[in-house]
């Protein structure tokens, strides 16, 4: 069967997912499609060439509505050939494309694809989609009686369940600010990050990162879920959860190049990785941010790798009590937990985070000379994608 390689991963810079947030001008489709002529002129890629472009968007409707990769690519001035299909689970979406693209080249349907995913939290709201319609139905209230819950009170569940304390929730938080304002300013974003042109000038830095976010500026700020009418069901928990130990919504968008080493050889193209394994899972919908647990074990026992072996672990930060719930499970020293900071301080574009974290693994990987990185996402519904990428540059 073909191998699949990584050839480029490439990310927008992350805008504050609300009005006058610095890519909120920017139509979505717009913004992706200048992510995608970067990765084209990064790599010298010829964009006929590409057999699909496969895209995580969780918000379809708006601007988002008509299979934004396909807009993309008619914005971007790539060949009308070139076709694209919109992939959504939740959060996972853009890890799920790149399983897809991988998955795709292996079985020999593709010689060359992009995986990508975009959201614009500014313009399309998170929930706009559903409105006031229950997602959920009859069945699965009378299955989960009295009823499943939104993610901030999972996310409440599982810090009381690990018996999370509000200051390790805080001092995460602030950790993750602290771990990306370093890496930003010494510039190892720089691989990553591609300028996007909006209506109001050129954005080229992640706009969410504070840096002087202290655990005591965190302190003061209100937990957001204890006044939600459901909350009344959990009368024994302390409520903890705040802006600001959570992922930002925000706007933003990746992409990567997937090919079969054979056409990356035949091109002239260094691959920079490859997927070792993938997996995914599912998990209990009423706590729902647990599933990256399950599934870095069914990961690792599908790789045959252990955690010893992996030099940093991406956990998605959609709350601080996810990664940390998911390090008191497998003992990963804080070192090697999302290095660069993550969602809480990069932010959380839907649609667009799997292949972020990809994009900023890689660098790490890249820029410390290891092999094996490991990420893994939680997802609304009770699910999980996890991944293993190999640095094909690593000196061991």
């Amino acid at each position: 069967m073909p191998a699949a390689v990584v050839v480029d991963a490439v990310r927008s810079p992350m805008g504050r997912g609300k009005p006058g947030g610095a890519l909120s001008g920017l139509h979505p489709v717009d913004l992706l499609a200048q992510v995608l002529q970067a990765l084209a002129a990064r790599t010298g890629l010829d964009p006929a060439t590409v057999d699909d472009v496969l895209v995580g968007c969780v918000g379809q409707n708006g601007e988002q509505s008509a299979t934004p990769g396909r807009q993309a690519v008619l914005a971007a001035g790539w060949p009308e050939s070139v076709p694209s299909v919109t992939i959504e689970r939740k959060c996972g979406s853009g890890q799920q494309a790149l399983d897809f693209a991988v998955q795709g080249v292996v079985a020999g349907a593709y010689d060359v694809v992009v995986a990508a995913g975009v959201e614009s939290m500014s313009r399309v709201p998170m929930g706009s989609a559903r409105g006031d319609a229950d997602p959920h139905g009859p069945r699965v209230t009378e299955r989960y009686s009295p009823g499943l819950v939104p993610q901030g009170i999972s996310a409440e569940l599982v810090a009381d369940k690990w018996g999370l304390t509000r200051e390790q929730l805080d001092a995460y938080a602030a950790r993750s600010h602290a771990r990306a304002a370093e890496a930003a300013a010494a510039g190892v974003f720089d691989r990553e990050l591609v300028p996007v042109t909006t209506p109001d000038g050129v954005v080229a830095v992640d706009e969410t990162i504070r840096p002087g976010t202290t655990p005591e500026k965190l302190a003061g700020l209100k937990p957001a879920f204890a006044g939600h009418p459901l909350a009344a069901r959990y009368p024994s928990v302390d409520w903890k959860i705040t802006a600001g130990n959570s992922s930002q919504l925000t706007d933003g968008a990746a992409a990567v190049l997937v090919m079969s080493e054979e056409r990356a050889a035949a091109l002239g193209l260094t691959p920079r990785a490859r997927v070792v394994a993938s997996a995914v899972t599912g998990d209990d919908p009423l706590l729902m941010l647990t599933g990256p647990i399950p599934a870095t074990h069914k990961l690792l026992a599908r790789s045959g790798l252990s955690l010893d072996d992996v030099a940093a672990v991406e956990v998605n930060e959609a709350f601080a009590s996810v990664p940390l719930a998911w390090q008191a499970e497998f003992g990963v020293d804080d070192d090697r937990l999302n290095p660069r900071g993550g969602a809480i301080a990069l932010g959380h574009p839907l649609g667009a985070s799997g292949v972020r974290l990809a994009t900023t693994l890689l660098g790490f990987l890249e820029d410390t000379g290891q092999r094996y990185g490991l990420q893994t996402m939680c997802e609304a519904g009770g699910m999980a994608n996890a991944m293993v990428l190999e640095n094909l540059s690593a000196k061991s």
